[in-house]
């Protein structure tokens, strides 16, 4: 059963009026899985708020402080140039991180399985000790490490194909060889990170400007998926981020529905042979509302198939 988590507080986060990360985001995604009848298919969960704990288990300990105490009642506080807080803003930070929690204790339950947590703000640019990219606490690397010391998994793999690098996972995530990080990403681009080298535990492929599908899928298959194979996850974490879409004007990369269908089929097979289907994808980029909706339903129809 797929499971999709979500809350109603993450819709009262205020970037402000400009800002790209809006509630319509939640809303037009909610709206296309209703339209495309996967409502009646699903099995929705509210996310809990994650404590100061279970955020430490990826980020330092005063850092969560830190976010917690500059949390405005009125207005607004700017963390970083595109980083910004309202009242709202801290428990929806909170839900978004708690979402990945529950979704790995429902999956190691075998409540539900695959789980797709549609939250904002996002996290995959938020590093161990620092805000940054519209996120504070990174969302999957918490849900990550939370599967790794309390449910005693050994081997876990996080991809991302967000078209921004997800620096702050591999910040986390370097000298983890417990963990083998995957992130696709235009580059150069922001936040101006990533390289071309593979190590032990990372593989990044950066992606020139106007990289289109088939570009696209053939450094998925050169890049992530023999790594995947020979690491043999014991559980797969998705960073979903749908900006590189060629509709999305966040970028200048050329992908649509049917690439991440396609990705996502990739990655079922990967979870089906090592995982036990264990997969848990958590929503990021993406910024053009009907591309976003549109690009999520496919990927959900397509992590049904697992």
């Amino acid at each position: 059963m797929l499971a999709i988590i979500s809350h109603e507080e993450c819709l009262y986060h205020d970037a402000g009026e400009y800002h790209p990360d809006t509630a319509e985001r939640l809303r037009a995604i909610n709206n296309q899985i209703i339209m495309s009848g996967l409502d009646f298919v699903v099995r929705h969960y509210d996310a809990p708020l994650a404590t100061r704990e279970q955020l430490a288990l990826a980020h330092d300990r005063a850092y969560v402080d830190r976010v917690f105490e500059m949390a405005p009642e009125t207005g607004s506080v700017e963390i970083d140039g595109d980083t910004v807080m309202s009242p709202g803003t801290l428990n929806a930070a909170l839900r978004s991180a708690g979402s990945g929690i529950l979704g790995v204790d429902l999956i190691m339950a075998d409540e539900a399985n695959p789980v797709f947590c549609s939250v904002r703000p996002p996290g995959h640019h938020a590093e161990y000790a620092k805000a940054m990219g519209f996120c504070l606490f990174d969302n999957i690397a918490v849900a990550a490490r939370h599967a790794l010391e309390n449910h005693g998994l050994e081997r876990i793999a996080i991809v991302d194909f967000d078209v921004h690098h997800g620096n702050g996972t591999e910040d986390i995530f370097k000298d983890d060889e417990r963990v083998l990080f995957c992130s696709s990403f235009q580059h150069p681009f922001y936040p101006f990170t990533g390289h071309e080298a593979e190590t032990k535990n990372l593989v990044d492929v950066p992606l020139p400007s106007g990289t289109q599908g088939p570009a696209f899928r053939k450094a998925i298959r050169e890049h992530w998926i023999p790594r995947l194979e020979a690491f043999k996850p014991q559980f797969l974490f998705i960073s979903a981020g749908f900006d590189a879409h060629v509709l999305d004007d966040m970028s200048n990369l050329h992908l649509q529905e049917s690439d991440y269908a396609w990705l996502t089929s990739e990655l079922n097979e990967i979870a089906r042979e090592y995982c036990g289907s264990r997969i848990l994808s958590m929503l990021e980029g993406g910024y053009e509302p009907g591309a976003l909706a549109r690009s999520v339903v496919a990927h959900l129809k397509t992590l049904l198939a697992v």
